[in-house]
């Protein structure tokens, strides 16, 4: 019944918005530009078509944002006015009243907020879908004063994100009893994946805890900047985190102004998103604008910084290993590799013909190579993929939606710092060397070296397991070496009786002829 009522509000906010006549007038056809004025009629549709949008995916919650967000960073794939409303999703949602936030503060620390902090910034510096941010100052157990961001949850978004999320599932129903598609498009495992990002999204010590591991596998690269975490003061519904002084990524000429280098810049984006995905299977999966910034301090100049580290995605050392073959031989242009490793991983059917999956892969990546990121389009490329998918059955991996959502992001904010940024040449080597690493002696040692301790436990007690082993194979095996001995001494008398059976009867063969020899003589 609640996703009924759910389904019933997200129709009236459509039409309170005007989606539907925002939908129908970008087609062309003069019948359906006609049918939108027809729905306009009564409704108060003067406002901008991109205010529109946005208001409407704010009022629907959290899980349509993210939508808005997604979309803000794909400016090839929607006009300018659009996109620009969609940008404020990123860290411009209206704020929720800040003597709330201070009253989730005291109650989660039950203390007031003066002791708590030694000062806090009532109006916010960004609001998102989830939660917001202040910035304040606080004193740590040593007596030193930290000037840090608290986030804090927005109040009431679990029942809204719950009814989402039942719609979705309800959704997902239909379309895996319905069509045709799915069974292999995995509905149900794709809402099952959303839903326990969206969970984790709403408790803070949660995305504390990704903060901590992220700024743990980046130490050392120099590429980026994670905020420390201080856990004294982290609570499920406030985080409390470093403060990070930084120019938001979207204003890149500002960047530029500042002596930034754009195109290292953008290259060492790709650099840290191959590194988080097949180094450490462990990514920043919300890398929207609004969560990205430049540092400009002279120690830290030119690195990028970190925000927002709710949703993360997860890869088994099986999907690292299958993505990393699959993008390394599209990147060699090695369509063979790719249908067998399509066929090994079980993502197609086994009886699959390796000729013909190849011949489709080379069809709709060919022409992108060899082109700077402004002339292609990860996004249509992952489409004619898709529609490839359909022809071979190929199913949908539902730990990897997150990722591909990710890779949409990256290629968006690779268009705006740097449109002639070759992702291939950029990201080949990377991969290589990964592969190397992975096939090579260090992938052998690093082994060996983990292992060792379970080794140093194992090796003092292995005469001893062997000799129980044997012992207990011949004891385990007495019974049937007693059955086998008994008839080996059948097939032994057997012979016996077979042998002395012949001799008897050539002796008597030759007896015979001996007597009838005497006779005639």
């Amino acid at each position: 019944m609640s996703g009924f009522f759910r389904g019933a509000t997200i129709i009236w906010v459509v039409l309170r918005y005007g989606l539907d006549e925002l939908v129908l007038s970008s087609f062309e056809h003069p019948w359906l530009r006609l049918l939108a004025r027809l729905v306009s009629v009564g409704r108060d549709l003067s406002a901008p078509r991109g205010q529109r949008l946005r208001e409407a995916l704010e009022r629907l919650g959290p899980i349509f944002v993210k939508f808005g967000q997604v979309l803000s960073t794909r400016r090839d794939l929607m006009p300018p006015d659009i996109a620009d409303e969609l940008a404020l999703l990123q860290d411009r949602v209206p704020p929720f009243d800040s003597a709330t936030a201070i009253a989730t503060i005291e109650r989660a620390f039950r203390k007031p907020i003066s002791q708590v902090f030694t000062s806090f910034e009532r109006e916010p510096v960004a609001s998102a879908s989830i939660a917001q941010v202040h910035f304040a100052t606080l004193v740590d157990r040593e007596g030193q004063a930290h000037e840090v961001a608290v986030k804090v949850l927005r109040p009431g978004m679990l029942p809204v994100i719950e009814k989402d999320l039942a719609l979705m599932r309800m959704m997902a129903g239909w379309l895996e009893s319905l069509s045709a598609d799915g069974k292999r498009l995995k509905p149900r495992e794709v809402v099952a994946e959303f839903d326990t990002y969206l969970h984790d999204e709403l408790d803070l010590m949660c995305e504390a805890a990704n903060a901590a591991q992220l700024r743990r596998n980046m130490e050392g690269l120099d590429l980026v900047l994670v905020p420390e975490i201080f856990w004294d003061f982290c609570h499920t519904e406030v985080m409390v985190m470093q403060r990070m002084n930084g120019v938001p990524i979207s204003q890149v000429q500002q960047l530029r102004d500042a002596g930034v280098d754009i195109p290292k810049l953008a290259r060492d984006g790709v650099t840290i998103f191959f590194t988080q995905v097949f180094r450490d299977g462990f990514f920043h999966a919300d890398m929207h604008p609004g969560n990205i910034q430049v540092s400009l301090d002279p120690e830290t100049f030119g690195r990028y910084i970190s925000l927002d580290f709710g949703i993360v995605g997860t890869l088994t050392e099986v999907d690292k290993e299958y993505l990393a073959q699959n993008f390394t031989a599209f990147f060699r242009r090695d369509y063979k590799r790719v249908a067998e490793l399509h066929i090994e991983s079980g993502w197609v059917p086994p009886q699959t013909r390796v000729n013909e999956l190849e011949a489709a892969v080379r069809t709709v990546c060919e022409p992108y190579f060899d082109r700077p990121l402004k002339e292609i389009s990860l996004g249509m490329v992952l489409m004619r993929l898709f529609q490839t998918s359909r022809r071979f059955n190929v199913e949908i991996q539902p730990q990897l939606v997150l990722l591909q959502k990710t890779l949409l992001n990256i290629e968006g904010l690779g268009r705006q710092l740097d449109p002639d940024l070759d992702l291939w040449s950029t990201a080949k080597p990377f991969l290589e060397k990964w592969m190397l690493d992975q096939m090579g002696p260090q992938r052998l040692a690093r082994e060996l070296r983990d292992q060792a301790p379970h080794y140093a436990k194992l090796l003092p007690e292995l005469p001893r397991l062997l000799h129980e082993h044997l012992r207990k194979r011949s004891n385990d095996n007495e019974p049937l070496l007693r059955e086998l001995l008994q008839a080996q001494q059948r097939t032994n008398r057997l012979l016996q009786s077979l042998v002395y059976g012949g001799v008897g009867f050539v002796l008597g063969l030759l007896a015979m002829q001996w007597f009838l020899r005497v006779q005639v003589f």
